[in-house]
């Protein structure tokens, strides 16, 4: 029987991006539990000119080397080259997500909101939902390892969901690949911080997985849970950096 709970009403996961673009510049803003961060791209309708990554907390020491990587990715790149195809390994996954996100929407007219909500296991059973500026746009059950609904997912492990993601197409597409996201950092939530902070056994993913930082780094970072109290993602950075996107 279809699961009928709403997600925002179970404790969980929740991360909020946030997507903002002014003539020559946009920016991508994500929050969740253990991230906070932002990526402002400078263009001139064609080409990043400048990249700006600001860091606000992350989960190694060693992350905040990842944003001159983000800028030697990206910086003089097209904004149809900045896509996840291009040394996504080699960066922060999440900032180069943010970029990525940033490049496609540069030429948008207004700004947007997701929400991302994915609640914690009950009976083995996790509400996976995406809203955008609150319309929701996936709804999708997980029992076990697997996902149950909808039934055109049914029986499929998050991490292979790359084929029916690429048969949709526009918003829905973006959306259900931002989805896919969280619902995989999601799962940190039920790991053990012991089991969370041995970066050198984590496959090389990531800047900070990278075996010449592996072994060295160091979990750091405050970790919040937005699902409990009154607390709300990006509240803390959102119109700072809005001003910095806006400066001349």
């Amino acid at each position: 029987m279809p699961s009928t709970v709403d997600a925002k009403d179970r404790a969980g996961y929740r991360r909020r991006i946030r997507i903002e673009p002014t003539e020559h510049a946009v920016i991508a803003m994500l929050e969740d539990d253990i991230h906070c961060l932002a990526v402002i791209l400078r263009h001139d309708g064609e080409r990043v000119i400048k990249v700006e990554p600001t860091i606000e907390r992350l989960p190694w020491d060693t992350c905040p080397g990842a944003a001159a990587k983000l800028v030697e990715t990206f910086e003089g790149q097209l904004l149809s080259e900045v896509t996840a195809r291009r040394d996504k390994k080699q960066n922060c996954t999440h900032m180069h997500d943010m970029a990525v996100l940033a490049a496609a929407h540069a030429h948008d007219h207004a700004g947007f909101t997701y929400e991302i909500f994915a609640s914690d296991p009950v009976e083995d059973e996790r509400i996976l939902e995406i809203r955008r500026d609150g319309k929701s746009l996936h709804r999708w059950i997980e029992r076990g390892a697997v996902l149950a609904e909808p039934p055109e997912l049914a029986g499929k492990p998050l991490f292979a969901l790359r084929d029916w993601i690429g048969s949709l197409e526009g918003a829905e597409q973006e959306a259900a690949r931002v989805l896919q996201w969280g619902a995989l950092v999601a799962h940190g939530r039920t790991m053990s911080m012991e089991d969370q902070s041995r970066a050198a056994e984590m496959p090389p993913n990531c800047y900070t997985f990278q075996p010449e930082r592996a072994a060295r780094a160091q979990r750091i970072g405050e970790r919040f849970d937005f699902s409990q109290g009154s607390r709300v993602p990006l509240a803390g950075i959102d119109d700072t950096m809005l001003a910095q996107l806006r400066r001349d």
